[in-house]
């Protein structure tokens, strides 16, 4: 059992780093192929790959119920979260949709007492959501400017949304967990949800041929494949099954920081001492409501 627990502490740090570089690989890949259709290949390329692998070891594939339930992880997690998380970063930085991904852990924390049935709201969680959200205030102070700018408030919504269903996912997930090998269940995960962006991508015209894309943009999409999918998302849930969620969900602290430490370092994104305030005020919050969740939902 410890060592399952320290190779789940390490599958967590793996996940806290490199997440953290893929909100830049994502902005460069987006900036000249549609943000979905990258997500799509993403998926659908790192599903391929590790289904293929189980299959050729003699896995076979689960029933329709098991089947269900990984494809529901996968819609939430993948489709809705990291689909619109990706096209979001063609109108705002990388960075920036790395701190609003940092509300993570708060949603997470408050889907976890509503799931649980405990409907306690303590004070404590109230006052850990006003500070969060003040931190968010503070940091789209910098920003007001842009928020007339329709494509950039598109962003921004988008990057909420997805964080929202991430939350949902990630609490969904701790609690169905499918009598199957965590890395076959991943790579099908994968496999679908990039099957099904593939799909909506092709429906509206969000796609493009990768033979014409820029070598920048083809080496983010292979680096969010390697590194962002088979690597960080495998250690994910590998993480998630072993560990609470509230505690899977501190990578979202460091995600931001190495996000908006890369951006300003190699795409020159914009980072100031408000952003910088607001980034920690909202990290705050999001840890005093992690904290009490943990108090509560374990009684």
């Amino acid at each position: 059992m410890k060592k399952e627990l320290r190779n789940a502490y390490i599958a967590l740090g793996l996940v806290s780093f490199f997440w953290g570089t893929t909100y830049i690989a994502a902005r460069i890949g987006a900036q000249h192929i549609p943000g979905l259709f990258v997500a799509g290949v993403r998926q659908f390329m790192s599903g391929l790959l590790l289904v293929s692998f189980f299959l050729i070891k003699g896995y076979k594939i689960p029933g329709w119920q098991v089947l269900k339930r990984i494809s529901v992880q996968g819609i939430f997690l993948l489709c809705i979260a990291n689909g619109l998380l990706t096209w979001s970063v063609e109108y705002i930085s990388g960075g920036l949709a790395a701190i609003i991904a940092a509300l993570v852990p708060l949603f997470i924390a408050l889907f976890t007492v509503w799931l649980s049935k405990c409907a306690k709201i303590t004070r404590v969680m109230i006052i850990g959501l006003v500070v969060g959200f003040a931190g968010v205030i503070t940091i789209f102070y910098d920003y007001l400017g842009q928020m007339q700018n329709r494509s950039f408030l598109f962003g921004v919504v988008l990057a909420l949304l997805s964080t929202l269903s991430w939350s949902f996912g990630t609490v969904y997930t701790a609690k169905q967990k499918p009598k199957i090998e965590i890395l076959f269940s991943v790579g099908l995960q994968m496999f679908i949800a990039g099957i099904l962006m593939l799909i909506v991508c092709g429906i509206t015209g969000k796609y493009s041929n990768l033979a014409f894309a820029d070598q920048s943009s083809l080496l983010a999409l292979l680096y969010l494949i390697v590194f962002g999918s088979l690597l960080a998302y495998s250690a994910y849930v590998f993480a998630i099954s072993k560990l609470p969620p509230t505690r899977v969900s501190v990578y979202a602290y460091i995600n931001p920081i190495v996000a908006v430490l890369l951006g300003w370092l190699l795409l020159a994104e914009k980072m100031n001492l408000v952003m910088l305030l607001g980034m920690l005020i909202t990290l705050g919050g999001v840890y005093i409501v992690n904290r009490e969740s943990k108090k509560v939902t374990n009684g």
